[in-house]
């Protein structure tokens, strides 16, 4: 009856997935028809959306609904959880990593190189407060997550919105023709979904390690470092670090750039721009503290604790590898940045060699802010030497001593009073519960008689955003039309349901002659 539910529950997402992104391809369809399908020369198609005045803004939303679909933007980041729920972590890790990553690249060709600099303006605010707030909806989600997947699917929408974000001011700053600080955003969101692609793969094999030890994916105490050879944990240290933006790693480099950009709003001419990239810096402030509070739950409680019956956990060196490549793509970004350059970066030559002055990133000017991750990593090794000098000189001069952990005033603290994901995560589902708006559900089950408790069932959920003001309002509109037009065309006639094929097939013949 269980893998019965989960076979079910599998399905839904699956086509709750697909209709969602359906939605994108009929969207980008729409685009394709009013911008010139018959021509394959994309040059053509910035000409041809400036003829379309005031109504380029509606053309520019049609395609931040279609690619929106596949980055997972507000409301479109709700299929995200069930469908990396329904998989493996490994598929999980393909779907962050290029999925992702050609949706956001499209979605940037559509916004800097065709659409019309009259429209930049407006749909700059408009990526920019849709990122912020998926940003900040995602990562809330992902906080209160009792599986692996699940979580990190809520932290992949969150990446894809800090992207968006970085995107939204490209199109502020190329409104005003500020073409240095439009290839210095462009190329932030590059760089950052590229140091996510590897840190999200490594958590999402580390997921997988995990389910082979527990037999599930749920966020629990399972001890899988202490069973685990060095690889994993380097691996999984170094992916949740660089998700939770913390220095030397990826993530902490591409969210420092990303911060020094949105900063730069002093520059633009719109009030509304410099307010809307304002508010946005702070948007990004409380993601990124959700997100290290995430990572360190999914870490802290996932990897470590205690484990009733422990399985050897077997090598696992691509996760080791992956954990590497997160540090070296920071350590080595201004040498990655400076052979763009050197290779002819389609986009402002001049402003990607201005990123980086020597081992030093620095936004445009080193007058403004600047960091090194190579001195970060290097002063991160020499400064770990100070407390590993104090513990072995404690040992050596004390010996090993082993306490029990503080348990509120207990002497002995019992097993069933282990941290788990959902106590961690109280204090701030009680915080934002008008967000969350969560419900519990505890069904018991007795003995024969009645007044035994046999067990004792406690579900938990959390309600989500647009599924039952958007998404189920919507179904139940197309279901009353298609059962009320149902009536009408299966009406057992022959001749009619020949009629219906004949006038199909005039249309796709129309449709392929139009185009």
């Amino acid at each position: 009856m269980v893998g019965l539910q989960e076979t079910q529950r599998g399905g839904q997402a699956s086509l709750y997935m697909l209709a969602l992104l359906e939605i994108g391809a009929v969207a980008l369809l729409l685009c394709l028809v009013l911008l010139g399908a018959s021509d394959t020369q994309f040059a053509v198609w910035a000409a041809s959306w400036s003829t379309y005045g005031t109504a380029a803004f509606g053309v520019a939303v049609l395609f931040i609904i279609g690619f929106g679909a596949k980055l997972g933007i507000l409301p479109f980041y709700e299929w995200y959880p069930g469908a990396y729920g329904s998989g493996s972590g490994a598929s999980g890790a393909l779907l962050s990593g290029i999925v992702l990553n050609v949706a956001y690249f499209a979605l940037g060709r559509a916004m800097l190189d065709w659409l019309p600099v009259s429209a930049a303006t407006g749909v700059g605010i408009l990526l920019v407060a849709l990122g912020t707030v998926s940003a900040i909806l995602a990562i809330l989600y992902a906080f209160q997550q009792e599986d692996w997947r699940r979580l990190l699917a809520f932290s992949t929408a969150e990446n894809a919105g800090l992207a968006v974000v970085a995107l939204g001011a490209a199109s502020l700053f190329r409104a005003d023709g500020l073409s240095m600080l439009t290839t210095l955003a462009w190329t932030v969101g590059l760089i950052h979904l590229g140091g996510h692609s590897l840190a999200k793969g490594a958590m999402m094999l580390s997921a997988d390690r995990v389910a082979a030890v527990r037999g599930n994916y749920q966020i629990a105490q399972s001890r899988v470092l202490a069973l685990a050879p060095w690889t994993l944990g380097i691996g999984a240290l170094f992916g949740a670090m660089s998700l939770a933006a913390m220095p030397p790693m990826a993530g902490f480099a591409s969210e420092w750039y990303l911060f020094q950009t949105v900063f730069q709003d002093f520059h633009l001419t719109s009030s509304a721009a410099r307010v809307a990239l304002a508010l946005s810096g702070a948007g990004l402030a409380l993601t990124a503290a959700i997100a290290l509070a995430t990572m360190v739950k999914v870490f802290g409680i996932g990897l470590l604790g205690r484990e009733e019956n422990p399985t050897e956990v077997t090598g696992r060196w691509p996760l080791l590898g992956l954990g590497l490549l997160v540090l070296a793509y920071a350590v080595a970004l201004p040498w990655t940045l400076a052979a763009l350059v050197r290779d002819g970066w389609p986009a402002v030559p001049a402003a990607v060699a201005a990123m980086v002055r020597g081992p030093i990133l620095v936004p445009l000017t080193p007058h403004f802010a600047f960091i090194s991750p190579p001195l970060l990593l290097l002063m991160g090794v020499l400064l770990a030497l100070i407390p590993l000098g104090l513990l072995g000189w404690s040992q050596h001069s004390h010996g090993r001593r082993r306490v029990p952990v503080w348990g509120h005033g207990l002497r002995r603290i019992p097993a069933d009073n282990a941290v788990t994901a959902l106590a961690f995560s109280n204090a701030l589902r009680e915080f934002y519960s008008f967000v969350y708006r969560p419900s519990t559900n505890t069904e018991k089950s007795h003995t024969d008689r009645h007044y035994f408790v046999h067990e004792v069932h406690f579900n938990y959920s959390q309600a989500p955003v647009f599924g039952p003001w958007l998404f189920r309002p919507a179904v139940r509109l197309v279901q009353n039309l298609s059962d009320r037009i149902g009536l009408t065309l299966q009406n057992g006639s022959l001749n009619a349901y020949l009629a219906y094929i004949g006038i199909l097939l005039i249309v796709i013949l129309g449709s392929v002659f139009y185009l």
